[in-house]
């Protein structure tokens, strides 16, 4: 089964696949982000590709039927700027680029971190069996959810975006970008929350193959606010970054 099933009409019906770790009725903002960078995807101009996308989470998004709308905002001859909403719960502004092929001398840095040896770690305790946490096989290089501090993790989807679709490469770097925080937390979970209000996704290409590689590390202020940044790879190098603000509390 598919993190969505297709209605029709821009509309989909949420699966269990996408329960977040915490409530049994809310999504984690990885399936929904990917939700909507595909309808980016299906308005772009042609010729363009999504070079930096930002998310807005209002508030948590229900395992529900889902409407999902997508327009373009302004379109240059280099530059476009997209607009696409799950109202009320999240919204999305994205940078698309013009790209061409070999129209410049490449500058990439060369791959620093591997899959070979990344290890399956063990998932901090969750109330239900079935959720983000299984529609994604996680692999650790460095770290764990258990431990404290940075790590980096390999994230593959173990399940379609959408029913009878193939995941895009975006698709599949906008399901793992909401992790970083999870996996590179420096609080106790069972005493404190670090939500995510927001998340913003840089992209020099998209990734090449199934395996996404985030290498992240959060800070947190003691006003309770805190931010989660993550180097985003695939097996050829680095491929971009995320970045997310967080709402950081004791648990009541």
């Amino acid at each position: 089964m598919a993190f969505y099933l297709p209605l029709g009409s821009g509309r989909f019906a949420s699966t269990a696949h996408t329960r977040g770790p915490w409530d049994a009725g809310s999504q984690h903002a990885g399936p929904p982000a990917a939700l909507l960078g595909r309808a980016v995807e299906q308005v772009a101009p042609p010729g363009m590709r999504v070079a930096r996308l930002t998310f807005e989470i209002a508030k948590p998004v229900p395992i529900a039927e889902l409407s999902v709308d997508a327009r373009i905002v302004r379109q240059g001859r280099s530059v476009a700027l997209v607009e696409a909403a799950i109202e009320p719960y999240m919204r999305c502004t994205a940078l698309l680029i013009r790209a061409g092929a070999d129209v410049v001398p490449a500058a990439v840095p060369p791959p620093t971190v591997h899959l070979d040896g990344a290890t399956v770690k063990p998932l901090y305790p969750t109330t239900h069996d079935v959720g983000y946490h299984t529609a994604m096989d996680f692999r650790f290089s460095e770290g764990s959810f258990l431990e404290r501090g940075p790590a980096t993790a390999w994230l593959r989807m173990n399940e379609s975006l959408v029913d009878g679709e193939e995941p895009s490469p975006l698709t599949r770097v906008l399901v793992a970008a909401d992790s970083g925080n999870g996996i590179s937390n420096e609080l106790e979970l069972r005493s404190f929350l670090f939500v995510n209000a927001d998340l913003t996704v840089h992209l020099l290409r998209h990734p090449i193959g199934e395996w996404v590689c985030l290498r992240s590390a959060t800070s947190i202020d003691p006003a309770g606010i805190g931010l989660a940044d993550t180097a985003l790879h695939d097996q050829h190098g680095p491929i971009g970054r995320s970045v997310q603000s967080l709402f950081v509390a004791p648990r009541r």
